[in-house]
């Protein structure tokens, strides 16, 4: 087998899948993002006039009975029916036949949070028409691992499974996880990714009272800004993305059309605050520094960072500073920019629609833009890509991702090993 820089099996990416703001699948996904335009509008899934906040990036025209059958679709809330949708595509664009090797197969797919619609319909139903009418399949669909039970069982994978909730960070961390257990022997091929479903009355509000949320609700299109003056809290948006992850000769075996190799993946605390980012970066900038160490990689050959960019105050200002700590000199050079501008934040799906979107940089040769920055903080003062995307050849691209509890998660790809 091909071993890596660290003696353990390599890992590369053979497939992708998605389900955004910006369209359903990857194509639509990623020409939307190279065309600098906003998934973000008016919440229009429930009435939220009552709400601080009214606006979210949600997904659109999504049909489940494209991807499963009605009575099949009735019993999975929406966030599994999103992982089903990206894991299918992810299936298809990577030529995977599972059942050659089911149990060779795995699935790593993570939720921050779950099936937030089936809760909040279920509590109602609760306190109108009392504990005899709750839905029996209340619990499995809403427990946050379903998702990747769902997906293993539509795929019929019977190998590795993991349900990582890191928060924020939980798509970064499916993926991560998912590339060790394939470099130490423990699947040979595994789905992994993040999903979410959570533009709910209660999670708004929750996330509002937070003081977590923008409130620019007459200019939702320009709610997201990261790294701007004026920005004043994420948009919440929903989504899936699923990665095939392949041990690099098994991918060569089957003939493969391999995207990128994993090189690095780094998962540290902060050991500061519940929602806070530490104002000295040390957990981010150790992440940073850890993957460039795994991956043998200088600063300066790195072409592309994928920020976590979330548009809060301190979030963009700590992600900036560890930039810097970790690269030194090379930081104002290497271009860095967050897809959350178009996207909002899609929570536990956003660390697996980013890995995403640095590996199509490395195959496209094409940097999204970071949208919305008009003003930029003085204090957010690198190449952040503002307003249009940029052709440039990317050989080594990063993806940061940071989760509530102070989860620092930063995956490293690359394209010149293979």
């Amino acid at each position: 087998m091909g071993e890596g820089a660290t003696g353990t099996r390599r890992v590369v990416v053979t497939g992708l899948g998605a389900v955004s703001p910006l369209g359903i699948g990857v194509k639509a996904s990623w020409e939307g993002l190279l065309a600098g335009r906003s998934g973000v509008g008016v919440i229009s899934r429930f009435d939220a006039s009552s709400l601080p906040v009214r606006i979210a990036g949600e997904v659109k025209g999504f049909d489940p009975l494209a991807y499963v059958d009605r009575k099949r679709a009735r019993h999975l809330d929406r966030f599994a029916q999103f992982a089903i949708a990206a894991a299918l595509e992810a299936r298809e664009s990577s030529g995977i036949v599972v059942e050659d090797e089911p149990e060779r197969v795995g699935v790593v797919i993570g939720s921050g949070i779950g099936g937030m619609e089936t809760f909040e319909a279920q509590h109602q139903t609760m306190l109108e028409r009392g504990p005899g009418r709750i839905n029996p399949f209340f619990v499995p669909m809403m427990i946050a691992n379903m998702a990747a039970g769902e997906v293993s069982i539509e795929l019929g994978a019977r190998g590795y499974i993991s349900a990582p909730v890191t928060a924020c960070a939980t798509g970064a961390n499916a993926v991560g996880e998912a590339y060790r257990a394939i470099a130490r022997g423990d699947a040979d091929v595994i789905f992994a990714g993040g999903t979410e479903a959570s533009i709910t009355p209660m999670a708004i509000a929750g996330f509002a009272a937070a003081r977590a949320l923008s409130t620019r609700n007459e200019e939702p299109e320009r709610a997201s800004r990261p790294f701007d003056r004026d920005r004043d809290g994420f948009v919440m948006a929903e989504g899936s993305a699923v990665l095939v992850l392949e041990e690099l000769e098994h991918a060569r075996r089957r003939g493969a059309a391999i995207l990128a190799e994993i090189c690095g993946y780094a998962s540290v605390a902060d050991a500061y605050h519940v929602t806070a980012p530490d104002p000295e970066a040390r957990g981010a900038t150790h992440a940073l520094r850890r993957v460039l160490e795994q991956a043998r990689c200088r600063p300066d050959e790195v072409g592309y960072i994928n920020a976590h960019g979330t548009s809060t105050i301190y979030n963009d200002r700590s992600e900036t500073l560890a930039i810097k700590q970790a690269l030194g000199e090379a930081a104002w050079r290497v271009p860095v920019s967050s897809t959350k501008s178009m996207t909002g934040h899609m929570l536990g799906a956003a660390g697996a629609f980013e890995a995403m979107v640095a590996v199509l940089t490395l195959v496209h040769g094409a940097i999204p833009p970071t949208i919305n920055l008009e003003n930029p903080d003085p204090e957010c003062d690198l190449d952040y890509v503002p307003g249009e995307a940029r052709e440039q050849a990317v050989r080594v691209a990063i993806s940061n991702s940071f989760g509530f509890g102070g989860h620092n998660v930063v995956l490293l790809f690359r394209r010149d090993t293979l």
